[in-house]
């Protein structure tokens, strides 16, 4: 099947901003919380694929390998379902449209959100209690530690920007899945938008809720006997600013929401579903309880 032109994406995005508005609290802080597993997992598998790299191959190839494989996040949200706080900007185009109370929208992304944290960092701490962190000598651990300290001692002036440029690719990410029809389409479409994203070094704040707890934890926790084989590879111990986390969080949180919100749906609404007359089926599905 032909995909979907870029007009009628834009009102697909409307459609499914509605739709999430519609579900129940507790469905859509479930499906948030898978979301933020979900991203998680992509951030497992990433960590796993540049454990030693690290010295070996050039700084563009691990990021690379990096970006590639942290793209499994994103396809199991979209694929098997999920709710995730950075995609779920793109509501601002129902919002835009009429169909959407500001009240309802912001409590749809705080609750998201919320969920998206809850998930994160579940996974991060089953991690930490599987020992996997340990794996490879160490490696995957020191690898996490060397993501959670530079994700944490971003200044957040730095992370705000970063923050604005994942998102613009994320959501581009997403727009480009509603434009797909099969699911090896939209595996596709995402693949590269997500790939860039993490090569370039860019901040996700769902992301950060899963890489810089498990550092920390690791920090906190981890026994004696892992620090020893770090020190056996050459590997320093590091600080964690744990105080910057919150900062690191709410820095990337504003830039993704900059991003995603004004910088894909807004100017996307104002190119495609501004000035349009709202369709019976638009009108008959919209959602204006508050």
């Amino acid at each position: 099947m032909d995909p979907l032109m870029p007009d009628a994406v834009a009102l697909a995005a409307e459609e499914v901003g509605v739709k999430k508005a519609k579900l129940a609290p507790w469905v859509l802080f479930g499906l948030a919380v898978l979301g933020g597993a979900f991203v998680a997992l992509g951030g497992l598998f990433a960590t796993v694929t540049i454990s030693g790299a690290s010295g070996h191959l050039p700084y563009g190839v691990m990021r690379l390998l990096m970006g590639a494989t942290f793209s499994l996040g994103l396809m199991l949200v979209v694929i098997a379902g999920a709710q995730l706080f950075t995609s779920d900007a793109l509501m601002v185009m129902a919002w835009a449209s009429g169909r959407l109370k500001t009240g309802r929208m912001l409590r749809v992304w705080c609750t998201v959100w919320l969920g998206n944290f809850v998930g994160a960092l579940g996974v991060a701490a089953l991690v930490f209690l599987s020992g996997q962190y340990t794996f490879g000598h160490g490696e995957v651990g020191a690898s996490a530690l060397y993501l959670a300290t530079a994700k944490s001692t971003l200044a957040p002036d730095k992370a705000f920007f970063l923050g604005i440029l994942c998102n613009v690719l994320v959501c581009l990410a997403a727009w480009v899945a509603m434009a797909a029809r099969s699911i090896g389409d939209k595996i596709l479409a995402m693949f590269f938008p997500i790939a860039a994203f993490v090569a370039a070094g860019f901040e996700h704040c769902v992301a950060n809720m899963y890489f810089i707890p498990l550092g920390l934890f690791i920090e906190w926790w981890a026994p004696e006997s892992f620090w020893t084989e770090l020190a056996h590879n050459g590997v320093a111990r590091p600080t964690i600013p744990v105080d910057q986390f919150a900062i690191n969080l709410a820095a990337v949180t504003l830039g993704n929401w900059v991003g995603g919100a004004l910088l894909v749906g807004a100017v996307y609404w104002l190119i495609f579903r501004h000035g349009q007359p709202t369709k019976a089926a638009a009108e008959k599905s919209s959602f204006k309880d508050a």
